[in-house]
């Protein structure tokens, strides 16, 4: 697997973190989306891990699906539950 195993124990994880509106944001999608078809989701503040917020931190929320990065700053419904009916 590409990306970022250490994230595909679910299948859609949400990089964030405090005080970020746009995190706070794609959070409310994300679960607004996954919760009715059973997807699991996470989400993982990157202030949390020196190393996610080296990799990360300038460029949150962002969208993990099975640990490879999907998208970053917004979620792109059409695109999300495209990549969700793939998996």
């Amino acid at each position: 697997m590409s990306g970022f195993p250490e994230f595909a124990g679910n299948p859609v994880t949400v990089l964030t973190r405090r005080e970020c509106s746009l995190c706070e944001k794609a959070v409310g999608e994300v679960s607004r989306i996954c919760e009715p078809l059973g997807v699991r989701w996470v989400p993982v503040d990157v202030d949390t891990d020196p190393e996610l917020r080296a990799e990360f931190g300038d460029r949150v929320p962002v969208i993990l699906i099975d640990g490879a990065e999907h998208g970053f700053w917004r979620v792109e419904e059409k695109r999300f539950r495209a990549a969700l009916a793939r998996r």
